[in-house]
């Protein structure tokens, strides 16, 4: 992965550091939205401080590497573009869950249909919040 993360950046024109190879390989393709103190966690003794992980952080982001994803828990997070997926976030524990199905192209034409003012959309952020089974349970 190491190697794709490095061609990426080398296609991007970004320099590749091992700092900015270390945070990509906190990222996975498990779908997992992770924040920057997850990222510091993880890298712990690399001697990578956090401000250097949010400065990357939006510099992937900006370099379209890395997309945001509104989670409703204080932190931005973020994961790998790429794969298209959404996700169940439990507003009891936190826990989080990716699903692929949002069938959004027939919300796009609805609301394109309803709307005076847009005529395309090009991109969408879909996220349910709820209560898991263990939460429920408990």
């Amino acid at each position: 992965m190491t190697n794709s993360f490095e061609k990426t950046l080398k296609d991007l024109k970004l320099k590749v550091t091992p700092t900015r190879l270390a945070i990509l390989s906190v990222f996975s393709d498990d779908c997992k939205p992770i924040n920057a103190e997850y990222i510091f966690k993880k890298l712990k003794g690399k001697d990578i401080n956090i401000v250097t992980i949010y400065r990357t952080l939006t510099t992937f982001k900006d370099a379209g590497i890395l997309k945001t994803v509104d989670l409703h828990k204080g932190s931005e997070h973020y994961e790998l573009t790429g794969h298209h997926h959404h996700h169940i976030v439990c507003t009891d524990c936190g826990a989080t869950e990716s699903f692929e199905d949002c069938d959004i192209e027939d919300l796009s034409k609805k609301v394109l249909k309803g709307s005076s003012k847009f005529k395309a959309i090009d991109q969408h952020s879909f996220e349910f919040f709820g209560v898991c089974r263990s939460c429920v349970k408990g």
